[in-house]
């Protein structure tokens, strides 16, 4: 597969900006500006998805497991005290 050529024109401030990610990530410009654009265009995933992947769900061990079906655990929630 061939890459293809696409030329653009960019303020100095994004050009800073691009010239800080290719030191930074130690990447040759084209390739930056590709994996900007592929983040930009792609879609993103739900918070649910980046907590998941994170290993972030499912980590509470304490604490009753149904506080969404059960409807002691929500008595007053959401009035002043």
């Amino acid at each position: 597969m061939r890459d293809e050529r696409l030329t653009i024109r960019v303020s100095p401030e994004l050009r800073a900006k691009i010239n800080r990610g290719v030191r930074e990530m130690e990447k040759d410009q084209s390739q930056v500006v590709r994996d900007a654009l592929d983040a930009y265009l792609s879609p993103s995933e739900s918070a649910f998805d980046a907590f998941k992947k994170a290993g972030l769900i499912g980590i509470a061990k304490k604490g009753p497991s149904d506080l969404s079906t059960n409807k002691k655990h929500m008595q007053g929630f959401g009035r002043k005290k």
